[in-house]
């Protein structure tokens, strides 16, 4: 950090598992100018355990109960939001209207349905000094990362077919067990596959037209009760998704193969070649179509700036020295996750959910016309 670079502090909205892991990877990043001074969750435990996690690197931390409350402290320049899935909308607006400014990253998905992220999407625009970023942290993996970069170098040619595969194990134990219903979480294919349908369309660099998906809850959760009812969202599905430039993206989702060597596997093909990436192995595999399989190369994927690889194989990591970048210079982040990208992602969720339900293609145009 250069000696005139102001520190910039941060505040943390939502202190459960997403929280702590982004005060775990900020804690690691204080050399970068950064400075975590305060939390605001109304749970006691996740207030408990995020003031633990501060002791053991000796910081303190203001606990508010309230997120208004920590707004109004003036004590932070930007704020992590990480809440269930259904409250974003609410707290967005909260900060995005607040008369003090602050920057913004927001956890996956952006909102639960299109209606809300298109209000956020509207608000932001009068708030030009503010930088929102949305937490869509795959793009950062390594793997991932080195993947994109190689098809962005034209090295697979035009690409036409992106398959990713997640199997991987069943959603975990969150507060008060949101996550489990549908209205919560907008979804698995939105709360989950949000990232996946990022990643297509960046791949592609075209948006999507229309989504097809077949999907079930087949294993999990089905003994599972919660104040009188049962679960209800789905535990594996197949989605396809169609571009307007004529390519396609396939995504695998099983979330009960915890007996996988990878958990993530992302293929994607041009017309010249081959590139693959292997989460957690972290391989990269590239072939030309002129060599054939004996010309294929296999290279490792590595980022020496990871200090702390954390719960997403240092993806989180780097989110953030990307949004730090982002918030001292606006703009500046080659890789930023605008609030278009977290809207057309959750579109592409919403509307293969409800391809399951109508047993049907539907177009991103049907559910973005939807309010």
């Amino acid at each position: 950090m250069g000696s005139g670079t102001r520190t910039v502090s941060y505040g943390v909205i939502g202190a459960g598992m997403m929280g702590r892991e982004h005060l775990l990877n900020l804690f690691h990043l204080r050399s970068h100018g950064i400075s975590v001074v305060c939390i605001a969750d109304p749970y006691l435990p996740s207030q408990h355990h995020a003031l633990q996690l501060a002791q053991s690197f000796h910081c303190s931390l203001k606990v508010f109960s309230r997120h208004q409350e920590l707004l109004d402290s003036g004590l932070c320049d930007v704020v992590v939001l990480s809440t269930p899935n259904m409250t974003h909308y609410e707290i967005l607006m909260d900060i995005i209207n607040h008369q003090k400014p602050h920057h913004i990253l927001v956890e996956k998905p952006l909102c639960t349905t299109i209606a809300d992220c298109k209000k956020v999407v509207e608000a932001s625009r009068r708030r030009s000094e503010i930088f929102v970023q949305v937490g869509l942290e795959y793009r950062y993996m390594p793997p991932i990362a080195k993947l994109i970069e190689i098809v962005k170098a034209g090295k697979v040619g035009q690409v036409k077919m992106v398959a990713i595969r997640e199997h991987r194990f069943p959603f975990l134990v969150k507060v008060n067990n949101w996550n489990r219903f549908n209205v919560n979480s907008g979804g698995t294919l939105v709360e989950k596959c949000c990232h996946f349908f990022d990643l297509m369309r960046l791949f592609t660099s075209a948006n999507p037209i229309r989504v097809m998906a077949s999907g079930a809850m087949n294993v999990n959760h089905k003994d599972e009760i919660y104040d009188g009812m049962v679960p209800d969202i789905i535990d594996n599905s197949f989605v396809i998704v169609e571009f307007d430039n004529g390519s396609r993206g396939m995504l695998d989702l099983c979330m009960f193969a915890e007996g996988s060597k990878n958990e993530q596997e992302i293929s994607v093909v041009g017309d010249m070649g081959k590139g693959e990436a292997f989460i957690p192995e972290n391989v990269v595999r590239l072939g030309a179509r002129v060599d054939g399989r004996d010309g294929v190369q296999t290279l490792k994927a590595e980022d020496k700036r990871i200090e702390y690889e954390g719960l997403h194989h240092g993806s989180s990591y780097l989110e953030h020295i990307h949004f730090l970048s982002a918030i001292r210079d606006l703009g500046s982040s080659d890789l930023a996750v605008s609030l278009k990208d977290g809207l057309v992602a959750v579109a592409i969720g919403v509307a293969a959910q409800l391809s399951i339900e109508k047993g049907r293609f539907v177009t991103i145009q049907e559910v973005m016309d939807e309010l």
